[in-house]
């Protein structure tokens, strides 16, 4: 693409935390360690996690913005921009306790001792985007949480793939990551990745690039992977629709991702946001991404049980040039037709299988200008076929949305997805 990433990552910042002078007392696992013990001080993630960055401002309207967090159905608090302060920290804890949410914590210059607690603290935010000369530094101090506190994640987000070489530190951005996990051996892999949605500068196709590079490397590992995207106006980005942002999310979920964060929750001020356009103005008031992030996450939530479930074993991609049928092979799905009146095939299909055994399979529709209504095959008799419904959570019949038309016909929204399973091969 040649797109230089915005100068504006100020998530998080340049935030660190201190930990140099209690490095020492948390240094490596002890010899005589079980793998059992080993296990119990990492992380392990519980259920799906729907987050976002900038999180609401704690003054006399706190309690009522935490509230209408919950109430658009996030999950996840990333804090460290208004909670910056420990008295501030505290009430964060507080608001997060009341409201059912999960937190990952800034608390920067404090010693891994000292470092909060809840129920609700998932975590420790350490740094955004680092390059590799960083990795030695950050593995100390991931070691030094797990020790200080067990089962509590150390989060580092990464850079995306249209980062420049020089800024990453290494050769290629595969070796990037591959080397962020080795040296710094984290239990949630994360980065963030913001496709132009521009006639002239269409960046869906490098946005899945970098999620198949962290599909694969947190497969190798055995850990999540989450992915920031984008819903808001900045710097070169237009200001994304519904559809785009529900094809950001649905794509990401295709490729396995156990977590999904919105950038940006509240709006920054700042030279790269002239125009705001956040989940939530300046002045406090909900824009209209708050209703369509309500309604996505909706889905999310109810769809999260049954991805926490699945293990990612393919992905297939099926452009307008592709035979389907070929395409496919191996796949549960085995043909997807369009009728010609319809935009010709674009499609992604992500494959999994479930802890019962069965198998689970994702279409999610390429187009975020086009709803798509294609005929599709399984390689089981229908009958052996279950959707998880997004508005219940359940597993319901397919349903044929043109019952008078041969075969099953499929409807999918601009941008989105439905998940079937299956029964083991």
């Amino acid at each position: 693409m040649g797109m230089e990433k915005s100068r504006i990552h100020i998530r998080f910042g340049s935030v660190v935390l201190l930990l140099g002078l209690t490095l020492n007392c948390f240094g490596a696992e002890q010899r005589g360690s079980t793998f059992k013990e080993t296990r119990k001080m990492r992380f392990t993630q519980s259920e799906f996690a729907i987050g976002m960055w900038v999180e609401p401002p704690l003054d006399e309207r706190a309690d009522a913005r935490y509230q209408e967090l919950a109430d658009a159905n996030f999950t996840l608090v990333i804090g460290g921009f208004y909670a910056n302060t420990p008295d501030k920290i505290r009430e964060q804890i507080r608001l997060c306790e009341k409201y059912g949410l999960r937190l990952l914590c800034f608390a920067p210059g404090i010693a891994p001792n000292d470092l909060p607690d809840s129920p609700c603290i998932w975590g420790y935010g350490l740094r955004d985007e680092p390059s590799a000369k960083d990795f030695p530094e950050l593995r100390k101090q991931v070691d030094a949480i797990r020790r200080a506190r067990p089962g509590k994640l150390s989060y580092i987000n990464l850079f995306p793939n249209y980062a420049s070489l020089n800024t990453l530190g290494t050769a290629t951005y595969e070796e990037y990551v591959s080397r962020f996990l080795e040296e710094v051996d984290v239990d949630v892999l994360s980065m963030d990745h913001y496709p132009l949605f521009k006639p002239d500068a269409d960046g869906r196709d490098i946005y899945c690039e970098n999620l198949d590079v962290m599909r694969r490397l947190s497969l190798q590992k055995g850990i999540p992977f989450w992915n920031f995207f984008n819903i808001m106006p900045f710097g070169p980005h237009t200001d994304p629709t519904e559809d785009q942002v529900r094809w950001q999310i649905f794509t990401s979920l295709a490729y396995g991702a156990k977590g999904v964060m919105y950038f940006c929750y509240y709006t920054p001020r700042g030279d790269e946001f002239p125009k705001g356009g956040a989940i939530i103005a300046y002045d406090g008031t909900r824009t209209r991404h708050w209703y369509q992030a309500r309604r996505l996450n909706e889905q999310l939530r109810n769809l999260g049980p049954t991805l926490m479930n699945l293990t990612s074993e393919a992905v297939f991609r099926i452009g307008p040039n592709d035979d389907p049928e070929t395409v496919l092979k191996g796949c549960p799905i085995t043909q997807i037709i369009h009728q010609s009146v319809d935009p010709p095939l674009d499609y992604l299909v992500g494959v999994f299988g479930h802890k019962d055994g069965r198998r689970a399979v994702l279409l999610n529709n390429y187009r975020f200008a086009y709803t798509a209504w294609p005929t599709i095959e399984f390689d089981v008799p229908l009958e052996q076929v279950v959707e998880v419904d997004p508005w219940t959570g359940k597993e319901v019949p397919v349903r044929d949305d043109s019952p008078d038309m041969d075969g099953l016909q499929i409807s999918l929204d601009a941008g989105g997805g439905r998940l079937f399973l299956l029964p083991a091969r």
